[in-house]
């Protein structure tokens, strides 16, 4: 096997699902979660909406902003989650 064909194989790195919290400025309502690829929303305390979930890669991550780019969102912050916020964030909102 040569060096390049290492390069196309899926390694545990490449082919994990990443979680990002994106913070964008105002409160969207829920309706728009179906725009985000099902990602949830959480309007936050401070005027801003967290929008959170998986991203299958980098690509959907752009997509994602470009979609907020277009539209004239403004974007406060992004942020990649650690392997167990998804559970930490559900038990939160909860409260």
């Amino acid at each position: 096997m040569s060096t390049d064909d290492r390069l196309d194989e899926p390694t545990a790195e490449h082919s994990r699902t990443t979680h990002y919290e994106i913070r964008v400025r105002g409160h969207l309502a829920a309706g728009w979660s179906a725009w985000f690829d099902g990602l949830d929303l959480t309007a936050e305390d401070d005027g801003t909406t967290a929008i959170r979930g998986p991203v299958v890669d980098q690509a959907a991550l752009h997509g994602l902003l470009a979609r907020l780019r277009d539209v004239g969102i403004p974007l406060v912050s992004l942020t990649e989650l650690p392997a167990d916020a998804p559970q930490r964030a559900a038990n939160h909102e909860g409260n």
